[in-house]
This record gives structure tokens, sequence and C-alpha cells, in this order.
């Protein structure tokens, strides 16, 4: 038995080892094929160290940046028994990370998760794992990036790209913002409409969404570590909610367990494959790389020492690892519920099951024997007629909590992006207003002009569209690794936590 324990110990240790070398050796060859588009393939050793040549994308001098954040900065307790892990460290650095996972389980995932479990059941669960590991792996980029700089995504292409470029990308963020938003408020707006049984209309949900937004934003005047709780609440909410779904519904755990593990589609078709470049854009949201790299920002690291750098990094990705897996396991409730009780069922099937249980909402299910399109105003109503009203309202309060965190994220992800990009110093109320006023303002004629029972094609276009902007942030988040000064060996040196070499 003690034989065993070391062979499993020694294969594990090895693993990780594995896992970390190879994401440094892609990151190193990432960062180097970056450098030879950027410098056209010229590279200048001086003294030691690697300096890129002047490119198209880059600014000739450096502008200094005003940055604003949060009024409070948590400190890292120190710890003089130099142990290689410490839960105090790692309770102080807790925080960004959450707030990040959260754009895992806003209501465009949560509704791409029923989706994928209604139309695919359970063989699209691989997707969503490996969607998830390269968010982790971005995550932990972008949370290094603001570590070693000080400065978060969009500060950094203010300081690197000409005007042209940087304009560009931030209208491509905006735009990934507004499109995460509309989902947001929207999936608010429905949860309200569910809890009240359809007395408040999607445009009064959006509105109140619009107005508690605003007091939620606020709380961070009472403390970072009070608003990061309301944020750990509002998960803790959706993970009690949808696990409330999960064990009623109870699906079958091999099955669980053969779709996450086994990559195969079986019999799968276009609306399947539309489904899975889905769940990657849902996943995977380009703004939130801005976010991580921000929120990063608010504990105390001394940058000019590298043990305390090396230290930030490996307690955020510890932090990330954490933060994502539990936003793993409440996407995977989701995907199994509908997976498990409405995958196969047909539009009659569903008028029959709700006939009978006295449901006010048969008019969502023609008399056809089509297969069940599912949204989240629908979804809440099926869970409703299969099993039992306290399902619904449950629902609909996991949606509210998914859509009204994700919409306080979203607005801080729009207030960095804007002041980054466009370094702008006015008034933290004036930047709030701004920011929303771009993201809501669609949303709400939307909300005017579209009924909550057909919003389910406007979803899929835009978790699609999150998924080809994901390409424009990896090229924004890829060349910024490059130092500010052009000094690609001090940048990827402390990025990969490895001795510089001292210049001669």
């Amino acid at each position: 038995m003690l034989i065993q324990r070391q062979i499993t110990g020694t294969i594990l240790k090895i693993a990780i080892q594995f896992f970390f070398k190879f994401h440094e050796f892609v990151l190193l060859f990432y960062l180097d094929l970056l450098n030879c588009f950027v410098s056209g393939g010229s590279l200048v050793e001086d003294k030691g160290v690697i300096q890129t040549t002047s490119s198209v994308f880059f600014q000739k001098q450096n502008e200094p940046i005003h940055s604003t954040y949060f009024d409070e900065k948590i400190p890292v307790p120190q710890d003089s028994s130099q142990t290689v892990f410490s839960l105090r460290k790692l309770w102080a650095f807790t925080g960004p990370g959450f707030l990040m996972s959260i754009a895992y389980l806003d209501p465009g995932n949560i509704e791409s998760d029923l989706q994928s479990g209604a139309k695919a059941g359970f063989k699209l669960l691989w997707v969503l794992l490996g969607a998830t590991i390269i968010g982790l792996l971005l995550q932990r980029l972008a949370a290094r990036l603001g570590v070693v700089t000080g400065m978060h995504l969009a500060e950094v292409c203010h300081r690197q790209y000409h005007t042209v470029p940087r304009v560009a990308l931030w209208l491509m963020v905006e735009l990934a913002i507004i499109g995460s938003d509309m989902q947001e408020v929207i999936g608010c707006a429905i949860a309200f409409s569910l809890l009240s049984s359809g007395r408040i209309p999607l445009w009064g949900g959006v509105l109140i969404t619009i107005v508690d937004t605003f007091f939620f934003l606020f709380l961070d005047k009472y403390g970072l570590r009070k608003l990061e709780a309301f944020f750990g609440l509002l998960i803790a909410v959706m993970a009690v909610t949808f696990g409330y779904e999960y064990v009623t519904v109870a699906p079958d755990q091999v099955s669980v367990l053969q779709g996450m593990f086994v990559p195969s589609c079986d019999g799968c078709g276009s609306a399947q494959l539309l489904q899975a470049v889905g769940i990657v854009g849902a996943v995977i949201m380009p703004h939130n790389i801005y976010l991580h790299s921000a929120l990063v920002k608010s504990r105390e690291v001394d940058r000019s020492n590298k043990e305390e750098v090396k230290e930030a990094n490996k307690y955020f990705f510890i932090e990330s690892c954490l933060a994502l897996f539990v936003s793993f396991i409440i996407n995977v409730f989701v995907v199994s519920v509908f997976a498990e009780a409405f995958y196969g069922q047909t539009n009659l099937q569903v008028y029959n099951i709700c006939n009978s249980s006295g449901s006010l909402h048969l008019d969502l299910f023609p008399l056809n024997n089509e297969t069940l399109e599912v949204d989240i105003y629908k979804g809440g109503v099926v869970l409703g007629c299969f099993f039992g009203p306290a399902a619904l309202y449950i629902w609909a309060v996991g949606i509210l909590a998914a859509g009204q965190s994700s919409t306080m994220t979203g607005t801080y992800s729009g207030q960095f992006v804007m002041e980054g990009f466009l370094n702008l110093r006015w008034s933290r109320f004036a930047r709030v207003l701004l920011t929303r006023c771009l993201a809501i303002t669609p949303t709400l004629f939307v909300a005017i002009f579209q009924d909550v029972q057909r919003l389910t094609g406007m979803n899929d276009f835009l978790n699609v569209l999150m998924s080809l902007q994901t390409w424009l942030c990896l090229i924004a988040l890829g060349l910024s690794f490059l130092d500010p000064m052009r000094n690609t060996a001090v940048s990827t040196s402390i990025l990969l936590e490895r001795p510089l070499e001292s210049e001669s």
C-alpha cells in the first residue's frame, strides 16, 4: 500500500510538472511568433537583452498613463516561515479570480448550456471542459500581465499602439461588451418576468436592472472585501439553485462523465456544431481578459521584488483554478439537467405534460412533433411543468443572480476598457454613466421591440460573435507581453519566472 501511494504521488508530481512545462513552452512559442511578427523577424541583441525593432503597431514613445481603480488595495500578509504554500496568503489574494469567473456564469453561458443539453445531450460536455481549460490559461496570462507591469491590458494597449489600431481594438471590445451586456441585462429581465408570473414586462425588468446595478456598483465604497463577498454570495446562490435542479432531475452520472472526458459527438449536425462554437464564445469572453488584468492590481505587490511578483502570480493562478472549477461545476449542472430531462423531447410531448400540470404558458409549445427548442425563459417554464413550481422559481432566482453579478462585472470591464484605451480623466460617476449608456441603450431597444419568447436566435448570434472576437483579444494580449520599453527578455523572464541574464 505504501509503495502504491509513493508511485501514485510520483506520477502526480510528474504530471503537474509536465503541465507547467508544456504551458511554459506554449507561452514561449507564442511570444516568439508575435515578436517575429511585430519586428518583421528582426531581433537586435545588446548587452544580453533582446530588443525588437520599431513596428507599425507600437508607439515610438511611451506616454504616461493616468490610471484609476478602486480606492482600496488589499495588503498581503508577510510569512516569515518561508513555506511553499500559505492559506493566509491565498485568502489575501482571493477575490479577483472569483469576480472574473462570473463571466463564465452569465445568462449567455446558462442559455448556451441548456441549449447544449437539449440539442446534443451530454455529447458537448467535453467542449465545455476544453473551453474552460483554455480560458484558465488565458486568464493566467492576463493576471500575470497586470501583476508584472502594474497596468491592465487596455492601458498597455494605449501605451503600445498607434491611434488607428488602438481605436479599432477599443471599438471591437466595446462591441463585445455591448453584446455580452445584452445577454446579461435581458437575463435579469427574464428572471423578473418568471418570478412575477409575467406581470413585469421585459423592458420593465431592464429598467430595474439598470437601477439596481448603479446601486450595487458603489458597494466598493464600503470596502473592496465587502464587494468581493457580495459577488461570492451571488456565486453561492447560483451553486445552490442550479445544484437543486441537478439533484431534482438526477441525471445519469456515467453519461455525465463520459460526455465530459470522451471527445465525440455521434450523430451531430450543423445545429450541434453551432452550439459547440457558441459554447466557446460564451465561456471565453474577450472583455473578461481586460477585466482580470485590472482586478489583480487591487493587491499590494512590490513589483520591484521578483519574489513577490512570483508569489502573486502563483496565488492568483491557484485562485483562478478554484474559481473556474466552481464555475465549471455550475455549468455542468445546467447542461446535465436539460440533457437528462429534455434531450429528444418534442413540442407535443412537452405541451401534454404542461397541460396536465396546469401551466399558463401552453402557447410556448406548438402542437407538432418537432424537437423542443429551449431558452432561459422557456427552460424555466418547462422545469416548472416537469418538476413543479418550486423548480421554476428556484431557476429564476439562479438566473437573476447570474444576470445581476455579470452585469456588474461587465460594467467594471467597460470602465477599465474605456479609461485604458482612451486614457479618460473623468470622475467615477461620469465614467459609469457613459459606459452604462453605451451598453444599455441597444439592450433597452431590444427589450421594447422584441418579445421575450423570441430571443434565442439573438443569443446564439451573440455567442458566435464572442467566439470571433476572442482572436482579436488574443492578439492584443500576446503583443502586450512585449515589454513597453521593447525589452522582451525582461518581460519574458519575469512572466515565466526565470532569472534574467545580468548586463555586461
